[in-house]
């Protein structure tokens, strides 16, 4: 692989992400990729693409097989990554071949990149495929090792005065407050199931060995609930917004908790907490604003 294909956004991202480190590791790049695939004995197949994090290069393993070599750099992320994927086992979550715990480097198998569960036009049956796949991963039992999300709660409670000062618009610290309020109320028993934390459209691939299958876990222990709103944002700018968001997201919200057996109330509390981690993310980068998609998000639950 030479220099010049490693994809300019995940430069990018590594030089804001991580600094000097991220730099470094963009310049040995090649020569990482150049040593896994000779190790592993792998044979490259085709244009590699990337995400924010990881470049993918599509190979060909000894025997022939089709699979995807995944390099990234060493994270926390990337090691409770690779302890979710041997707890799902490919049971609807992409199998994971391989592992180089110097590198950080995994095999994976081949799915169709090409074609995300976005591309299904119909929203309803997109959605249901969706659900079905996190009711299958939320039904295997979470492993040790993961962060939790009573840890996660706890931490963005502590954020909240703070944040509340940085906004601007009166309006939206009252809902930040109330978000908050939420997340107070339900803290003290934050679940203990395997969250992907990042189920979305774009993070559910075409394969052979099943319809469907999800990618890119960022493994979480705690309720289904917290982890609903990357299925309920959704080609937000192409299906929910333009048709007015409060009754797509109800129709998603209740599919998708009937699905998971959860219960309403809760499962919408929680999804002002995701809401709330959201926005404290989004105000640390430098927001002063909350985001209108979330707001009318926690608008379109307001009595679920």
């Amino acid at each position: 692989m030479a220099a010049d294909e490693i994809p300019p956004p995940l430069v990018s991202s590594y030089a804001t992400g991580f600094g000097e480190e991220g730099r470094a590791w963009i310049a040995a790049l090649p020569a990482l990729a150049a040593d896994v695939l000779e190790r592993w004995e792998l044979r490259r197949d085709g244009d590699l693409w990337s995400g924010q994090a990881s470049l993918v290069l599509p190979v060909l393993r000894r025997d022939g097989t089709p699979a995807a070599l995944k390099l990234q750099l060493g994270r926390e992320e990337a090691t409770a990554a690779l302890i979710g994927l041997r707890a799902w086992k490919g049971e609807g979550m992409v199998r994971l071949l391989d592992h180089d715990p110097v590198s950080s480097s995994v095999l994976l198998e081949r799915l169709d990149g090409a074609r995300t569960l976005a591309s299904v036009d119909d929203d309803d049956a997109a959605m249901g495929v969706l659900a079905a796949l996190h009711a299958r991963l939320v039904a295997v039992p979470a492993p040790g090792g993961l962060p939790g999300l009573g840890d996660v709660a706890a931490a963005m409670l502590e954020q909240v005065p703070q944040a509340v000062a940085d906004l601007v618009d009166p309006a939206d610290r009252q809902i930040l407050r109330g978000w908050a309020s939420a997340v107070a109320d339900l803290a003290d028993d934050p679940g203990d199931r395997l969250l992907h934390w990042d189920l979305h459209y774009d993070n559910v691939l075409a394969a052979e060995r099943e319809p469907w299958i999800a990618i890119d876990p960022e493994p979480l222990v705690g309720d289904p609930g917290f982890d609903l709103w990357p299925a309920l944002n959704s080609r937000w700018d192409d299906v929910v917004a333009p048709g007015g968001p409060r009754r797509t997201v109800r129709r998603r919200f209740d599919l998708l908790t009937e699905a998971l057996g959860l219960d309403r109330a809760r499962a919408a509390g929680w999804t002002l907490g995701r809401l709330l981690q959201n926005a404290l993310w989004e105000i640390e980068d430098g927001g002063t604003r909350l985001a209108p998609s979330e707001t009318a998000i926690a608008e379109s639950l307001r009595d679920r």
